[in-house]
């Protein structure tokens, strides 16, 4: 028996997290904002490889940088190199407990955390303050309760990991 497609899961995840992403927070706490599209980008090339790649996350990413006024292109770069590890490695991460996908998320949310560093050096710009390597901590945190969030309304139920 197959399941309904949720075919609005995708545009809308995208847009939740993008509407986070533009989330005033206070001046301290802007260092530390997750990576809400990674996560997002993440979950998709993880859980529907056949609908969504290399080309989704560079598109997705081109519309973040249009939405937050971004270098063109930085976070189309980001994440298509995060797409692409993912990829890589997604047949193994897939079977991971969520304790061990979470970990390797982390890693994912930090090597892009690199990336944007070498990135912002090269280019001149400012890079991010100290804080900002944190980040990828809190998004790790984060990686569970967005998996199963997703992973329920997508499939319409709880499944068990």
């Amino acid at each position: 028996m197959k399941r309904p497609r949720r075919a609005w899961m995708m545009p809308a995840s995208v847009l939740v997290a993008l509407l986070l992403g533009l989330l005033p927070l206070p001046e301290l706490l802007q260092p530390l904002r997750p990576y809400w599209l990674a996560l997002v980008v993440a979950y998709w090339v993880l859980e529907d490889p056949d609908r969504y790649g290399l080309g989704f996350a560079f598109l997705i990413g081109l519309l973040a940088d249009l939405t937050f006024g971004s270098l063109l292109g930085e976070q189309a770069l980001r994440l298509a190199v995060m797409a692409f590890i993912l990829q890589r490695f997604r047949a193994r991460l897939r079977f991971f407990p969520m304790s061990q996908q979470a970990l390797a998320i982390g890693g994912l949310l930090l090597n892009d955390r690199i990336v944007t560093t070498v990135l912002h050096l090269t280019l001149g710009v400012a890079p991010h303050p100290d804080l900002a390597w944190a980040a990828p901590v809190l998004g790790m945190l984060l990686w569970p309760p967005v998996y199963m969030l997703l992973d329920g309304l997508r499939h319409g139920g709880w499944r068990r990991r």
